[in-house]
């Protein structure tokens, strides 16, 4: 790992002069080449996160440590916002919620997938004039594949079940910073897809919930559940190993 922390700095010269190519205005990648630089790109970045976390505890590291408003700390780290996100959980949890049952009972999502396939359809055309749905090169990829592969017949009951689970999942507060978190990467999708709609909204008000993971939940199971759960970091009671020598009663 020492030599992973060494080469961070040439790692992170070399995702940034990828990204320089990518999106600099003057010299255009075409096709295969695109997509090499691209996949490049996201490698070296994630080795590149890789390896400046290893290197957090070296003596030349140091936590900037710079303290926030007030009222920001309330909101993301005070049980009583707990009442400020309860309706923001529940307007979007029932946006969800709405959407996924609109799903489960259309034979076109839940039958085979005709409406996701033209949905797809719809967003990877590359219209004679004009700009096309999807602006990145690597997402319309992406849809072709699916398309290409008959994806849709499964990928519809993912898409739909995801939608129920997330709008439950805030509704009753339970694992409400995942629940929100997958309800902002279909937002994220939809709208990488061209889709705008109330993705935009929904995906504004899911950051917040994501970063009030703590508390935006307390008004729901969360306030039960997350105690005894804990984190990955921080285990809870659940989880906690009985000290050498304790009796249990």
């Amino acid at each position: 790992m020492s030599t992973l922390r060494g080469l961070a700095i040439p790692i992170g010269v070399v995702a940034a002069l990828l990204l320089v190519y990518l999106v600099n205005p003057w010299v255009e990648p075409e096709g295969g080449v695109r997509q090499l630089v691209t996949v490049a790109f996201w490698v070296t970045s994630i080795v590149l996160v890789v390896a400046l976390f290893q290197d957090r505890k070296s003596p030349e590291s140091q936590n900037v440590e710079i303290e926030g408003p007030a009222f920001a700390r309330f909101l993301f780290n005070n049980s009583r916002a707990g009442l400020f996100w309860l309706p923001i959980r529940i307007f979007v949890g029932f946006s969800w919620l709405e959407a996924g049952l609109h799903k489960i009972t259309d034979p076109k999502w839940t039958a085979g997938g005709a409406a996701l396939r033209g949905y797809w359809e719809r967003a990877a055309a590359i219209p004679e004039q004009g700009r096309p749905p999807i602006t990145y090169e690597w997402y319309r990829d992406f849809i072709n594949t699916l398309l290409a592969g008959n994806h849709e017949t499964w990928f519809a009951w993912v898409i739909t079940i995801g939608e129920l689970a997330v709008g439950v999942g805030l509704i009753l507060g339970v694992l409400t910073g995942f629940a929100a978190f997958f309800g902002a990467f279909m937002n994220m999708s939809f709208l990488l897809a061209g889709s705008a709609s109330t993705n935009p909204v929904l995906f504004t008000l899911a950051v917040g919930l994501i970063l009030a993971w703590r508390v935006a939940g307390y008004y729901g199971v969360d306030r039960y559940l997350l105690p005894r759960l804990g984190a990955p970091w921080s285990p809870g009671a659940l989880f906690m190993r009985p000290r050498a020598g304790s009796t249990s009663s």
